[in-house]
């Protein structure tokens, strides 16, 4: 309890003051997104890495908080998938690249001795789906990291539940780590978390879910399992149908993700991801209270008539006609050199 609580401290601070440091590095690199017309650094999420490992890392070198093989694995396949996303924000890399390095990544990781082959194949593709999925929600200040804190907190609940101490604590550092990353990306950012950090987010957190809930039946898991990501599941089949509709690649940047439509329904920035926030909290809570079995499965029916409600709706916001580049973290990466 004490490391625990120390260990999130530590990674808290540690992370606001490296994602500080590396915003000039990161604009003399030209590691930079566009955010509403102005340019963004992009190393927050490396920031978030390095202090998530290296915190994590201290624990089970000094066996103080062992993480145990699986989890110490998993950490650091995440760490693989995180200089991928690296890569994607230095340098232009196709969306196969990534997806087939993340599926890579999942295959080194699943428990299939739980899970079985078929769980274990549902699992893995799961874990692409919702890393890149999380990697979508970088599209707004604070959204990303938002969601993933709360997703986090969630996660390390049902690990508690299950008695794994290391993977709770992992989630821990994670949840401290970008909080402290979010004193520099709440609105306007100041850092971006970029492919890096979100793509190391996204699959630590599938990743874990699927942890915490190998070994049940592959109904109820599902159930869990979306209420963790609901968010991301909704922005990314808010994104596949309003490209599909409007007849555009699915891989062509375009103003309509969550964020975008709500800030047309006139809400400030800060007041769509609030509003998010408090959905991942209530579809989070759902997913635990269904996994910790204080209610039944049906509850997640609520979750779900809530993300297709919410599609619908915002799929009737018109995009606006423009040609003003919207933000490059949504599916692809336009490096911006500094003068």
């Amino acid at each position: 309890m004490l490391y625990g609580i120390a260990a999130a401290t530590a990674a808290l601070l540690l992370t606001a003051v490296l994602a500080a440091a590396l915003r000039l590095p990161a604009r003399r690199a030209g590691i930079l997104d566009r955010r509403r017309q102005r340019p963004l650094p992009l190393l927050g999420g490396l920031a978030v890495v390095i202090v998530t490992c290296l915190v994590a890392g201290t624990g089970e070198w000094t066996r103080v908080a062992p993480l145990g093989d699986g989890v110490g694995r998993l950490l650091t396949a995440a760490a693989a998938v995180a200089g991928l996303g690296l890569v994607a924000d230095v340098w232009r890399l196709r969306a196969r690249v990534l997806v087939t390095g993340t599926a890579v990544a999942a295959v080194c990781v699943v428990p299939y001795d739980e899970t079985g082959p078929a769980g274990g194949l549902l699992a893995i593709g799961w874990i692409v789906l919702a890393t890149l999925a999380f990697k979508g929600l970088d599209h707004a200040d604070g959204l990303a990291g938002t969601v993933g804190v709360v997703t986090a907190f969630g996660a390390g609940a049902c690990a508690a539940a299950e008695v794994m101490d290391g993977l709770a604590v992992l989630l821990s550092v994670v949840a401290a780590a970008l909080t402290g990353f979010l004193m520099h990306n709440w609105y306007p950012a100041r850092v971006g978390l970029g492919a890096c950090g979100s793509l190391f987010t996204g699959f630590v957190l599938s990743s874990a879910v699927v942890f915490t809930r190998a070994g049940y039946d592959i109904g109820p898991s599902a159930a869990v399992v979306f209420c963790l990501g609901a968010v991301a599941v909704a922005d990314a089949l808010l994104v596949v149908l309003a490209r599909g509709v409007a007849r555009r690649p699915l891989l062509r940047r375009g103003p309509d993700h969550l964020g975008h439509r709500l800030r047309r329904l006139g809400l400030a920035p800060q007041g769509s991801v609030v509003l998010l926030g408090a959905g991942s909290f209530s579809s989070v809570l759902v997913g635990v209270l269904v996994h910790t079995g204080w209610t039944g499965d049906s509850a997640v029916l609520w979750v779900a008539g809530g993300v297709a409600f919410a599609v619908l709706v915002l799929l009737l916001i018109p995009a606006p006609q423009g040609r003003r580049p919207p933000s490059t973290q949504v599916s692809g990466h336009l490096r911006v050199r500094s003068g």
